[in-house]
């Protein structure tokens, strides 16, 4: 997998990924607003296994915002995610709230470059592949890495906070 150079009009993502001298890969789609899934859409675009292509949801775990990346071939169990942060309850955070907060729109909010760094967990089956795909910072673009260098670089805890 060969370092992209940044090119000018990189998100947050990229330039965070550039600036830690992470080996990465961008892949860039067509992205199809009629899609009913975003991650199922980029991994048919990008002819990956869903099991590889992981979506970031924010949580509002005990009233602390807190990101959690799984695949999006599953769903997040927002009682183990609570669990993984020795939280008590947690829900899903308001979508304004997570864009406001992360400096991205739905359905392109990435772990990396956020506005503000919120405490992350990455779900554990990431550590079954070589590199994953995260959200690069807009629907349409994602960026390939190892998941060693995405818990480097968000402070992610793993944990296994999806299921089927």
């Amino acid at each position: 997998m060969a370092k992209k150079k940044q090119q000018s009009g990189g998100t947050p993502a990229t330039v965070a990924l550039t600036a830690a001298g992470v080996t990465y890969t961008v892949h860039a789609y067509e992205h199809d607003p009629a899609h009913p899934s975003y991650g199922e859409e980029a991994a048919e675009a990008m002819g990956v296994s869903p099991e590889r292509v992981f979506k970031t949801l924010v949580a509002d775990v005990d009233g602390v915002l807190t990101v959690a990346v799984v695949p999006v071939a599953g769903q997040l169990d927002l009682k183990a995610l609570a669990t993984a942060v020795s939280g008590k309850r947690a829900s899903m955070a308001d979508p304004t709230l997570a864009e406001r907060t992360t400096g991205y729109v739905r359905g392109g909010i990435s772990p990396l470059g956020q506005r503000r760094k919120l405490r992350t967990v990455l779900d554990a089956s990431a550590d079954a592949h070589a590199t994953i795909c995260v959200s690069a910072g807009r629907r349409g673009l994602e960026v390939e890495l190892s998941p060693a260098d995405l818990t480097s670089l968000t402070g992610a805890v793993r944990a296994p906070i999806a299921r089927a």
